[in-house]
């Protein structure tokens, strides 16, 4: 099979956002969710028409996942809730975080539709986050301590591992996972990134069940072998702070990326005024749909 293919990125969006994270491909609607971090927003981008609409949170949005009844879920600082996309009004669900220093950062659905989100210190102070599990009855455990910028996570096909990037490790671990009751067990490292390399941050997995990463501070994508840890691919892209990836377009053969400015300096930003954008490439693979958060919402 013969897919579109360039390894060139284009921009999508000049948004400089401060802090853009959390892309997601909606399989439904056809359109990119993303946040921007410390601009406190939400976005859906329609890449057919190059519309980009906007929703002010009022809080730091660490990530957004869909809802399979409509709407979806942002984990925000002061808790995890509930965002009406077509109001933008939001209905608060539940906030295991008692630190208020501490606020979620990344997160997705597992194959079962439920929200695995996942935390860090605003000073980056190490071994004080964690990595939740909200189940589809909106209870919330606590799924891993000791954390320190839980990023990336993402299931294989036979929904029997779960690939984890906690940031500060420069690595990409994996666990046995448990579709029928979410747990994980036996955690081993899979990919580990080599010193210049940049730190991983978000992930997404293609339909060979490869791991594409962000490179933080890299200013490039990384496809890797996880059964090797072996560097398969690598994208520039025209950022330094490359933050998260998601497949997309019709036929799932777009990849979408998202990246930083806030912590550039001014000859950083000289160098790379396009930080903060939203890119897209045609990596020469095809991902896999997002999954949705299943658990009833009601307004």
């Amino acid at each position: 099979m013969y897919y579109p293919y360039s390894e060139k990125v284009t921009l999508e969006i000049d948004a400089r956002a401060q802090l853009g994270e959390g892309a997601l491909w909606h399989p439904t609607e056809n359109k990119l969710y993303w946040v921007n971090i410390e601009g406190r927003t939400l976005h859906i981008y329609d890449p057919v028409t190059k519309e980009n609409q906007s929703f002010l949170v009022k809080e730091r949005v660490g990530t957004v996942v869909p809802v399979k009844s409509g709407g979806a879920l942002v984990a925000l600082q002061n808790g995890i809730h509930f965002i009406n996309t077509q109001t933008g009004t939001l209905q608060f669900i539940a906030h295991p975080i008692t630190h208020s220093d501490i606020r979620f950062n990344d997160g997705k659905c597992d194959p079962s539709g439920r929200f695995w989100v996942g935390s860090m210190h605003l000073r980056f102070t190490e071994g004080v986050a964690s990595l939740y599990r909200m189940n589809t009855d909106k209870t919330v455990h606590k799924m891993l301590d000791d954390v320190t910028v839980s990023n990336g996570i993402a299931w294989t096909k036979d929904k029997k591992t779960m690939y984890y990037v906690d940031s500060h490790l420069r690595r990409i671990d994996a666990f046995n996972y448990n579709d029928a009751d979410g747990s994980i067990t036996n955690r081993r490292t899979v990919v580990t990134i080599p010193e210049g390399g940049g730190s991983p941050d978000g992930i997404a997995l293609d339909a060979e069940d490869k791991i594409w990463a962000a490179l933080w501070g890299a200013n490039a994508v990384g496809r890797f072998d996880p059964q090797t840890g072996g560097l398969l691919q690598k994208i520039e892209v025209p950022a330094p702070n490359v933050s998260s990836v998601a497949f997309g377009g019709k036929d799932l053969d777009t990849l979408y990326i998202t990246t930083a400015r806030g912590e550039l300096s001014e000859a950083q930003l000289a160098a790379y005024p396009l930080s903060g954008g939203l890119f897209s490439v045609k990596p020469g693979v095809k991902g896999v749909p997002a999954e949705f958060y299943t658990g009833m919402i009601t307004e």
